[in-house]
């Protein structure tokens, strides 16, 4: 493949197009709903949650640090562990946790689109823009990576315009006293903690950085900083635009209008042709997520193939010299997508999830995974080949508490077990895979 296509920008671009895309947008219902329409309670959650992505990105840096082979935390688990746990980690982010996210983003962008240009927003139509919106994005990151890279840090700049002019808004025109007041009584149960999972999801994504890690421009010092400078910066913007509208037009506006709220706050302080320009703003922020994520998924199947951890590896493996793009591996990233897509259609239509979708199937184990790679981070501290109290110590214990955080929050969903099933099927049927193929097969 194409070296050095992204520079550092273009990688925290990429970090921060994927986690500030949809999910500030609209999971801020779903937060408050879970907080009882608590404002502080609910910027205590976000910083309690910032502290999954602060230290795992800290922690993650030290092995990206060590690396620049293609695959990013397939790359990582291979190089701390075996290939076993490393095909386990590249199925499971190839088949459940990249494609379902990317249903999902792509499904939410249907419906922005729907609120911009006043479409009638069935769900039908939104899957089919959502359809669309993928296949097209797709299609531009096979033909071309700096295509994408471009995109990613536009849209990266777009989309923090809509999230600071709310926050300032609200600062400046909301009700200051909304923050504290109410508050009080919010903790005495429990039910708050439910407000982690979408959190988690807004936040999540920030790992997807390192799928394109080997393309980076001097990737063992530019990948790392962008782990460490992307994370702080939107914990900054999550709380300044969380407060900011709750403030603007109350918390039970939002829990009453759901997703729809921010076109009633654009067109509040805008009117609706300024209303049309925020949304605009918003709509291109999820496209930017959009791309992000698929600008990883793309290259999974190829690094997987790379190491004969894929079926019919050898075509999988290929990379077209013109475009120096993996196409098969992109056609089949796409593919699987399609799948979930339609299964995210399936299940909303049949509403047999609540406040919940399927991108939550695969979150909270995925931060359970990075446990594996905090634990060998720590072990390199221990033992001194990383150096100092922070680094090789104190930051994997803080990213695994933050990942059981993520846990504690995510139990209290009903559905929880049946997600653990799922994505405990996956990692198994990789392992047995590998086991299976490693008999087979002879790549150096």
């Amino acid at each position: 493949m194409k070296k050095n296509e992204y520079g550092l920008f273009t990688t925290v671009g990429m970090i921060v197009g994927v986690v500030i895309g949809s999910g500030i947008f609209f999971k801020s219902d779903n937060i408050l709903v879970a907080t009882n329409g608590s404002i502080a309670l609910g910027v205590l959650l976000f910083c309690i949650a910032a502290i999954g992505i602060v230290f795992g990105s800290l922690t993650i840096s030290e092995l990206a640090a060590r690396s620049s082979k293609a695959g990013g935390i397939i790359t990582y688990a291979e190089e701390s562990y075996n290939k076993s746990i490393a095909c386990a980690l590249g199925w499971f982010h190839t088949f459940l946790y990249y494609p379902t996210i990317i249903a999902v983003v792509s499904w939410v962008s249907g419906i922005y689109i729907c609120m911009l240009f006043g479409f009638n927003s069935t769900l039908e139509i939104q899957i089919l823009i959502g359809l669309f919106i993928m296949t097209i994005t797709y299609i531009m990151n096979i033909l071309s990576a700096k295509l994408g890279g471009i995109f990613q840090n536009a849209s990266t700049i777009i989309k923090i315009i809509p999230l600071i002019v709310i926050a300032i808004a609200g600062t400046l025109f909301g009700e200051t006293s909304t923050v504290i007041l109410s508050d009080i009584t919010s903790m005495k149960s429990f039910g708050w903690i439910a407000a982690i999972a979408p959190i988690a999801f807004s936040f999540d994504g920030w790992i997807m950085a390192t799928s394109i890690g080997h393309e980076v421009k001097d990737s063992k010092r530019n990948l790392p900083k962008a782990l460490v400078m992307a994370p702080l910066f939107i914990l900054v913007i999550y709380l300044l635009y969380f407060v900011g509208i709750s403030m603007y037009i109350g918390t039970e506006t939002i829990m009453n209008l759901g997703d729809a709220h921010v076109a009633l706050v654009a067109n509040n302080l805008f009117g609706p042709f300024g209303a049309k320009i925020i949304l605009t703003f918003v709509v291109i922020s999820i496209l930017g997520a959009v791309n992000g994520v698929i600008m990883g998924h793309t290259r999974l199947p190829y690094s997987l193939a790379i190491r004969g951890m894929f079926p019919k590896y050898k075509t999988f493996s290929k990379v077209n010299d013109k475009i120096g793009m993996p196409v098969q591996s992109s056609v089949i990233a796409f593919l699987i997508s399609l799948i979930w897509l339609l299964a995210h259609y399936i299940i909303l239509k049949s509403k047999i999830l609540n406040n919940s979708d399927i991108s939550e199937i695969s979150i909270t184990i995925n931060y359970l995974l990075y446990i594996i790679l905090y634990f060998k981070v720590f072990k390199m501290g221990i033992s001194g080949e990383i150096k100092g109290l922070w680094r090789g110590k104190l930051n994997p214990i803080l990213a695994t508490v933050g990942s059981l955080i993520i846990l504690a929050g995510s139990i209290q969903n009903s559905l929880f077990w049946v997600y653990a099933s799922i994505s405990l099927s996956v990692l198994i049927a990789a392992i047995l895979f590998w086991k299976y193929q490693e008999k087979n097969i002879n790549i150096e």
